[in-house]
């Protein structure tokens, strides 16, 4: 992309070589060395597990995020939440795309099917039978094929199926579908990716993935993929011997969320992540003694999974409103101006509010990328 028609302070918050100091606030920055030894870490954890990586891209929502996992953190393709989300990757030559979710409405189908016309491999899940009707009788009027997922309900209670009598004749179904690839079964449990206890998530992870095994024992005629997992448990999931494909995403940039997580560093196949993701913010009041005033709020970043995270841990992120934020500010040490680094609660909703990431190294900006499928929810 070329950067020159844009403007530092109006419409891209830095520019590359700038000065760590002169990148505008609020902007969304990420540690270019943290990144890579994240990104590095990963693909070291699948290559010695054996299992394949397919990285969530609705948590960056970036192309340029999503072309470093493939080129040198060892995934094979991307996970994708919305089909106008899969289209911008699609469009930007990532050819391997999975959309982890349903998509029913007749006009989304048709875009779904289109998909392959790009020369990228795409598939989606299914929960129902009226669904994989529809799919192929789009399919075939494109003239594609749509690799199909039945969503297995193995505890989140969202989408899916739990009966394996219903699972058999929705196979039967997409068998029966000329245009439609039975690749296997999506089997991910959201609820228990974020359990702080260790030995609570560990229990949980053992459930859910007994329930997966019985499956997979059920259907064992079958060669199927068991694509799932995500960054809070995937360890412990993939100890399991029941996945053949993960779809953690936040562990490229992790939050401050992800990050409270308790491991259990005595276990052999335990990885951590460090904090690659950061809401940069300015200092700009100090009238009230004791606190100080930054330039990132609501607008900057996402707080439902609680408020951001200083950096330097001597202060402490208390409010928040709209466009500013309040610390506690002891001695008042915190003067105007004076840059602030936040670790936001939950990355991915905080990454769809900027426009770019600032990629720094070395005290210097070292990469702009833009947050391509940002709104991208259709």
């Amino acid at each position: 992309m070329n950067l020159d028609e844009f403007e530092v302070g109006f419409n891209i918050p830095a520019k590359i070589g700038l000065e760590f100091k002169s990148i505008q606030t609020p902007a969304l920055l990420i540690d270019y060395d943290v990144f890579h030894k994240n990104i590095i870490k990963m693909k070291k954890f699948v290559k010695d597990n054996k299992v394949k990586l397919r990285p969530h891209a609705k948590m960056h929502k970036s192309v340029d995020v999503a072309k470093y996992q493939i080129d040198f953190g060892g995934a094979h393709g991307i996970c994708c939440q919305k089909v106008s989300e899969a289209e911008v990757f699609a469009r930007n030559n990532i050819n391997d795309i999975l959309i982890t979710n349903q998509v029913c409405d007749l006009f989304k189908i048709d875009r779904l099917t289109k998909i392959p016309l790009l020369g990228v491999k795409v598939g989606c899940c299914v929960d129902s039978i009226e669904n994989i009707i529809d799919i192929q009788k789009s399919a075939n009027s494109n003239k594609t094929n749509i690799d199909i997922f039945i969503e297995y309900n193995c505890g989140a209670n969202r989408c899916g199926l739990k009966s394996f009598d219903q699972i058999e004749k929705l196979i039967d179904q997409i068998n029966k579908s000329k245009n439609l690839n039975f690749s296997g079964f999506q089997a991910y449990n959201g609820s228990i990716q974020h359990i702080v206890s260790y030995n609570e998530r560990k229990k949980l992870v053992k459930n859910t993935c007994d329930k997966i095994k019985k499956l997979v024992s059920y259907f064992n005629d079958y060669n199927l993929e068991i694509t799932g997992a995500g960054t809070g448990c995937f360890d412990l999931e993939v100890s399991e011997n029941v996945y053949t494909e993960i779809q953690a995403g936040s562990y490229a940039f992790m939050d401050a969320h992800y990050s409270s997580l308790k491991k259990d560093k005595m276990i052999n196949n335990t990885i951590s992540f460090d904090n690659a993701l950061f809401i940069l913010t300015s200092v700009m009041s100090t009238s009230i003694d004791g606190y100080a005033v930054v330039d990132a709020g609501l607008k900057s970043m996402s707080i439902d999974s609680g408020l951001p995270k200083v950096a330097n841990n001597n202060f402490n992120y208390i409010k928040c409103s709209d466009e500013h934020g309040i610390l506690e500010n002891p001695n008042n040490l915190l003067k105007i101006n004076d840059k602030i680094l936040l670790i936001p609660g939950h990355c991915d909703p905080t990454c769809n509010l900027h426009d770019w990431y600032i990629a720094f190294k070395n005290n210097y900006v070292k990469e702009i990328w833009p947050v391509s499928a940002r709104g991208f929810s259709f």
